[in-house]
């Protein structure tokens, strides 16, 4: 194609010289016939008039080459476009045409640049788009009646497969340098979502594909202090809704029990700088987008980073959390410790204590505390080996839902990452209680053997 216009664009430039040309030497040998003889006969040729048709026909002969070359040819990317023959010398011996009959020469101008994206576009280009697809085939070694196991945050349906999350993200984070607003919406769908939403005063069905949902505005204080307003998930504990986000596949004792999963309020975060950042709430309560009282409960999250290897983070949440009442605030203190000694080797440590509901019939607060540790070691970027110790002790039962029982849990998590988007997970759990809580059958027991294949594939909108 780029071939063929070149030749094209050739034929017709030699077509228009040798038109102009022809129409000048004639037109001087026209005006001398009128002159020397009143237009009868022409005046012999001069040596210049002479050389211009010689010249005339050898571009009439060029023309004609073309033309034949433009028909036959065919279009190919390979050969470069053959540049324009020169015309030579006869370019500087033809008259300049008469200015008031010369075509104006097109403008040149550069080009537009492209406008900056708007409306829908806009918001896209300024948006990630991220999710996941969490699936799990679960075994219970005590194959309870109910096909659940016990005691387990969403990884409860046992004997069989099951999908434990569908998610889809889109965030976009505020910028100093550029838009101050910004927001996150996270939807989700399976069993965990079932899980988290169950305790909303609301019932499960009220926002319940509705992970998080806030906007976000970027303050210019300092070095910038940013609010978050709508539904996030909690500060405290060590793990995460997202399977793909904690070392194990199962969630501990105390994420399921200690600690809320979500909020619903509003949220300051001021970051000093890269080794100190605090952030404040001010929320309905625990597991709440509407309110079960007149109350509201506060709290902070100190984060402390004193060098790359090391992180603290103390969470505190006060409140009252008792339905139709703001009597007997609840208090939680979460401290959360990680340590990475090598690129391949992490720990952590969780360490919750909550307090202050008074149910009908008790005398005193009830209370509940755990302790938690990690230990991760990765052999390559792609195989991991995880494991967890918890002791979780329910002192009223009132969390567990149960009477007073004291529970140590060991897990292991075998993880292979077999593309950089998909993971897997085998994990071997042994659950074990000072008395019978766990079912077995259609009985209860003191222990709890499980073993879990979980298949997580990770992707992003951009890729």
């Amino acid at each position: 194609m780029t071939r063929s216009l070149s030749l094209g664009i050739r034929c017709l430039a030699l077509m228009t010289l040798t038109v102009c040309l022809s129409s000048w030497v004639y037109g001087q040998q026209a005006g001398k016939a009128d002159v020397a003889t009143g237009g009868a006969n022409p005046a012999p040729l001069t040596d210049r008039e002479q050389r211009l048709l010689d010249r005339i026909d050898k571009l009439e002969k060029r023309l004609a080459a073309l033309e034949a070359r433009t028909e036959g040819s065919k279009p190919t990317s390979a050969a470069p476009a053959t540049p324009a023959a020169p015309v030579g010398p006869i370019a500087a011996a033809a008259p300049a045409a008469p200015a008031a009959t010369a075509a104006p020469a097109a403008p040149v101008t550069a080009s537009a640049p492209e406008a900056p994206a708007s409306g829908v576009a806009k918001l896209l280009s300024d948006t990630s788009i991220t999710g996941f697809v969490d699936a799990y085939y679960g075994f219970d070694a005590n194959h309870p009646a109910s096909r659940t196991g016990s005691f387990r945050a969403f990884d409860g349906p046992e004997n069989q497969f099951s999908l434990n999350m569908i998610e889809l993200i889109f965030d976009k984070a505020p910028d100093a340098k550029g838009s101050r607003l910004g927001y996150h919406l996270s939807f989700g769908y399976g069993n965990a979502m079932n899980v988290v939403n169950a305790a909303d005063p609301a019932g499960v069905g009220f926002a319940q594909y509705l992970k998080e949902g806030y906007l976000s505005y970027l303050a210019p204080i300092g070095k910038g202090l940013q609010f978050d307003v709508g539904k996030f998930v909690t500060p405290a504990g060590n793990e995460v809704i997202e399977s793909k986000d904690s070392w194990n596949y199962s969630r501990g004792l105390l994420f399921t029990y200690a600690v809320p999963f979500y909020h619903f309020g509003v949220r300051g975060k001021y970051t000093f700088n890269d080794k100190v950042s605090l952030t404040g709430y001010l929320v309905n309560g625990w597991n709440n987008i509407v309110d079960n009282n007149n109350g509201k409960t506060g709290g902070f999250s100190l984060a402390i980073t004193p060098n790359k290897k090391f992180s603290l983070t103390e969470n505190y949440l006060v409140g009252p959390e008792m339905a139709n009442t703001n009597k007997h605030f609840r208090q939680l203190t979460d401290t959360i410790a990680t340590y990475n000694p090598t690129s391949k080797l992490s720990l952590a440590l969780n360490y919750d204590y909550g307090r202050g509901d008074m149910p009908v019939g008790y005398l005193n607060p009830v209370w509940w505390s755990g302790v938690a540790g990690y230990l991760r070691y990765a052999f390559t970027s792609s195989v991991a080996l995880s494991t967890r110790y918890e002791y979780y002790d329910d002192h009223n039962g009132f969390t567990l839902g149960t009477a007073p029982a004291h529970i140590n849990e060991v897990t292991e998590t075998f993880e292979k990452t077999l593309h950089k988007n998909f993971i897997t997970r085998l994990e071997f759990r042994y659950d074990n209680a000072d008395q019978p809580i766990f079912a077995k059958a259609s009985t209860l027991t003191d222990y709890q053997p499980t073993v879990t294949l979980g298949l997580i594939y990770v992707f992003d909108w951009k890729e």
